[in-house]
């Protein structure tokens, strides 16, 4: 098997994983509530959930991203430079993740807490979130189904000492 990850990196990248698409479940609590404020109402209880859900969540992506970028600092995966395009295309994917999801995780705390002008650029970052996310994905399935190789495997099995 082609060289791995350590535990810590897996285990950071599947949270991640996991907590993304809450943001994107959550998302749409943000305007209901805020709209319901604006026009005198009491927002729903479930939106207000949401809404907190949705802020704490996306705090601790941007933190756990940031770490995952310190362990990725301190113990680089095992793999050479890319010679192919793929493999520099794939390569550009990975350091765009961390910086869309940490500017992301910026962008939403700043809407929340400073200055609500932001938040269309931030909606717009989670679209290209999800297009990232959604290359990445078929890329994943590539080389599961198609080139049969053990590129995923990486990110399952931690690498051995």
């Amino acid at each position: 098997m082609k060289g791995g990850y350590s535990l810590a990196q897996i285990g950071l990248h599947w949270l991640i994983a996991l907590m993304v698409p809450v943001q994107y479940l959550t998302g749409g609590s943000i305007e209901r509530t805020h709209h319901a404020v604006h026009m005198g109402m009491t927002p729903s209880y479930w939106d207000v959930v949401q809404h907190h859900l949705h802020n704490y969540a996306g705090i601790a992506i941007g933190v756990a991203m940031g770490v995952r970028l310190v362990v990725r600092i301190l113990q680089p995966p095992e793999t050479g430079e890319p010679t192919s395009w793929t493999g520099r295309a794939a390569s550009a994917l990975h350091h765009a993740f961390y910086a869309a999801i940490i500017g992301q995780a910026c962008m939403g705390f700043v809407a929340s807490y400073f200055w609500f002008g932001i938040a269309p650029y931030h909606v717009i970052g989670s679209r290209i979130i999800l297009g990232m996310v959604a290359l990445h994905l078929a890329a994943a399935a590539w080389h599961t189904l198609a080139v049969r190789d053990e590129t995923v495997d990486r990110m399952v099995f931690p690498r051995r000492k």
